[in-house]
């Protein structure tokens, strides 16, 4: 498997609050791309912490011989993890009360994709007939929509569609979704925070990842959202066979 990663911290904001990591576990590979959120800099604190535990955590618990049950206990429980530390941190400072983070994370080996979330961080898988997404968003909106409240051309308009209705860190116990995907041939997978999803459309994220090589990916999302007025940070990690 091959792998590219990037984050950017926009053209707007003064500093980035996204944090990305991707790396080999015999043979297989985890990615996860984190979202920051607060204020004195407790955002980018917040998804800092949420990639370092989650890593040491996984790095404690991984097998080569993981099967789906304790690859899905061993994910959530790196969430878990970094929940704990950062909801801990925000309570120790007043600067850091109410920090947190967004969290997305897909562990792949020869058999499956695993993809856990908890914010609107989004997982993409990539075939031939386009861009498919795996995850759901814990938004407001998303859950005004699936209640029926608004349709889905409000989704982009409405006052609130920047509020989360989950983060990591902000409550004492966290529940991340779990998928489980079987891995085929011409495997492509892409991560990325909101300042990519948000802004550009499936089908312009697809039209790049079709007809931009391996090596050149990260930077192409980038400067796709860029171009769209790069108004958040924008991270993306992209795994293909």
């Amino acid at each position: 498997m091959r792998f590219v990663s990037a984050t950017d911290i926009g053209l707007m904001r003064e500093e980035n609050q996204d944090m990305v990591r991707v790396e080999d576990f015999y043979g297989n590979v985890l990615a996860l791309v984190c979202d920051g959120m607060g204020g004195e800099r407790a955002g980018q604190e917040a998804s800092r912490i949420a990639v370092r535990e989650f890593f040491t955590r996984f790095k404690e618990g991984c097998a080569p011989d993981l099967d789906t049950i304790g690859v899905r206990h061993l994910m959530t429980a790196s969430v878990s993890a970094a929940n704990s530390v950062i909801y801990t941190t925000g309570r120790m400072n007043y600067r850091n009360f109410g920090m947190g983070t967004t969290c997305v994370a897909a562990y792949i080996d020869d058999k499956y994709i695993y993809v856990v979330n908890v914010g609107d961080s989004r997982a993409y898988y990539m075939d031939d007939m386009g861009l498919h997404l795996i995850t759901t968003d814990h938004t407001f909106v998303n859950m005004l929509l699936s209640q029926g409240k608004i349709g889905p051309e409000e989704i982009h308009t409405h006052p609130k569609r920047n509020m989360l209705t989950k983060a990591v860190g902000v409550e004492k116990i966290i529940k991340p979704d779990f998928f489980r995907l079987n891995r085929n041939e011409n495997m492509t997978l892409l991560l990325c925070s909101d300042g990519l999803s948000g802004y550009c459309s499936d089908e312009e994220i697809y039209q790049v990842m079709k007809s931009v090589p391996m090596e050149e990916l990260s930077k192409a999302l980038i400067d796709l959202a860029l171009k769209k007025g790069g108004r958040d940070n924008i991270t993306v990690a992209v795994v293909k066979d």
